[in-house]
């Protein structure tokens, strides 16, 4: 795996066990997991004749859309801290998704990476939902060259943190794929968050 692969992958570190929703007796509140049905069937392929947009030159998103999570949010940029991980959006900002920079810009042939926190200690954070999508599910992202890349959900997966597969999420793909992270799995009052949800998404459309 590349340097920058080895990057990416460490934003499962980064991204989980630092966020928990407590309600009046203090019991944890854990977020949706995604059902059985929605994982892939056979591997991380298309269906044959499933229907694929030709992607986009590459151009910087700028907002999400998820309609069926009631996700509408402002997309940042991050890059990779001094020890090799991913950054996280601020985490006094619950509405604000962070996608990586040095990697392929959503639309853009290849495998675009996205993350959002799942929740905080006030309440749920953006991608608190991500867990319930379901396959064929849209997500709109607005990009600075004013184009919005429409993509279909073709799988929702969860892995524990010690089975994470890098390679599924991070590995290039042959056309323009998103993959969204946020923590899942299971909490754990000493360690956090056991895992990670992933959604899979490829390019259907452009408006």
């Amino acid at each position: 795996m590349s340097q920058k692969g080895k990057g990416w992958l460490l934003v499962v570190a980064a991204l989980a066990g630092i966020w928990l929703i407590r309600h009046g007796s203090g019991a944890e509140l854990t977020p949706p997991q995604p059902a059985a049905a929605q994982a892939f069937a056979g591997g991380p392929e298309l269906q044959p004749g499933a229907p694929l947009a030709e992607p986009l030159k590459p151009s910087a998103p700028v907002r999400i859309r998820i309609p069926s999570i009631r996700v509408d949010a402002p997309m940042m940029r991050l890059g990779l801290g001094a020890d090799g991980s991913l950054d996280v959006p601020p985490a006094d900002n619950r509405n604000v998704v962070g996608w990586y920079r040095d990697g392929t810009p959503p639309g853009s042939k290849g495998s675009a990476i996205v993350a959002g926190h799942v929740d905080d200690a006030t309440g749920p954070s953006v991608f608190y939902n991500l867990g319930t999508l379901q396959k064929g599910n849209k997500v709109e992202v607005v990009r600075q060259d004013g184009r919005t890349a429409v993509f279909s959900l073709d799988a929702v997966e969860v892995y524990e943190n010690k089975n994470f597969p890098d390679e599924r999420v991070y590995g290039a793909s042959p056309y323009a794929s998103l993959r969204l992270i946020t923590c899942g799995g299971g909490f754990s009052r000493t360690t956090g968050y056991r895992g990670n949800v992933v959604a899979y998404a490829h390019l259907t459309g452009v408006r």
